[in-house]
């Protein structure tokens, strides 16, 4: 009972923070998640829980998806194949992983991830506010 319950206020506070949330605090939730989940699918393998590590592992690879999709190549071509390319990366070893049950795969995922959420995390608020403006303002919003 109290599982399903906390599981409902993080969902509730989750769906909360993103509708007041602007478009850099989405991407930054985003790493977020992708680390809880792959720590999260890290600990299943270790455990042997193979259905949660399967659901963890899915749920990663589904916010890789859409930190592919939040790519925008307008403003740096070079750097959108890079990170494209990057994150299939990322989702081929975490298949990989699921697999063979090597969490090795998993921090090599992690390893990759960290600098680019803490880089992500350090941009000064001034390039924040005008880029989420820009976004904001973009006919594809």
């Amino acid at each position: 009972m109290y599982g399903r319950n906390l599981k409902a206020y993080k969902r509730t506070n989750l769906e909360a923070e993103l509708s007041v949330a602007d478009p850099h605090r989405i991407i930054q939730m985003m790493y977020e998640g992708l680390i809880e989940r792959l720590s999260q699918a890290k600990g299943a393998i270790l455990r042997n829980d193979f259905e949660y590590k399967a659901n963890r592992l899915d749920k990663a690879i589904g916010i890789i998806n859409g930190l592919q999709t939040a790519l925008d190549k307008r403003g740096n071509p070079e750097l959108f194949d890079r990170m494209y390319a990057l994150y299939d990366y990322m989702k081929e070893l975490l298949a990989k992983a699921s697999v063979s049950l090597d969490v090795s795969q998993i921090d090599e995922v992690i390893n990759l991830i960290l600098p680019i959420k803490q880089a992500w995390d350090q941009i000064p608020q001034d390039i924040k506010d005008k880029t989420n403006q820009e976004i904001l303002n973009s006919p594809d919003y």
